[in-house]
């Protein structure tokens, strides 16, 4: 009969060795989402820069990244609730949505991107926000118009995540993302209405500037 000793010789070596698995695991999946963010933050530069082509090779880069980190986590579903691997979902996901937001096309759904819900929902909250950046940019071009389209979309995105009245656990913190996005488009429609005044006060006076 086995000593006690030797009993619990062998479940600690099953047990190191089931440790050692999590832990590489758990090491490569944060390089890759580490990996997955810093792409993501160069596509959302190059789309603000209008650059789509860079944009698309960069979320390439980052759904490569992405995808391994996901595939590493799935048998340590525990290592892929930690959070990490749901920082990484929301940063691509809001890297795929803020050119569609930008281009005003059909958004992806959270399948078609790949990821969860609550990364989706936040993501989608995070993209309107960086509409602001494009939407002043247009702003200063001239591009009054434009800066209006791109407030409707801010708005509209918020009318939606302002709905979504679920616990923090389920959302991922989509109350703090939807009261950040809340400011975001009210200093935006603030830059928006002051600049479409200024542009009509400026056409009264061209309109009034007598003739030569």
């Amino acid at each position: 009969m086995p000593s006690l000793g030797e009993d619990l010789s062998d479940l600690g070596e099953v047990a190191r060795s089931r440790l050692e698995e999590t832990h590489r695991a758990r090491e490569e999946a944060l390089a890759r989402c580490r990996d997955t963010i810093r792409a993501c933050g160069l596509a959302i530069r190059a789309v603000h820069r209008l650059d789509p082509e860079a944009a698309a090779a960069r979320r390439g880069e980052a759904e490569v990244a992405l995808r391994r980190a996901q595939e590493v986590l799935a048998p340590f579903p525990s290592l892929a609730a930690a959070g990490f691997l749901h920082d990484a979902e929301k940063e691509y996901a809001e890297a795929c949505l803020t050119p569609v937001l930008v281009s005003g096309g059909t958004l992806p759904g959270p399948d078609d991107v790949g990821v969860g819900l609550a990364a989706w929902l936040n993501g989608l909250a995070e993209a309107a926000s960086e509409l602001r950046r494009h939407l002043l940019d247009r702003l200063r071009g001239g591009e009054v118009g434009r800066g209006e389209e791109l407030l409707r979309a801010m708005e509209d995105v918020y009318d939606l995540v302002v709905t979504i009245e679920y616990p923090d656990a389920i959302t991922g913190g989509l109350r703090r993302t939807a009261d950040a996005l809340r400011a975001v488009v009210e200093r935006s429609r603030a830059d928006v209405t002051t600049t479409v005044l200024q542009s009509r006060l400026q056409a009264a006076i061209e309109s009034a500037r007598p003739s030569t």
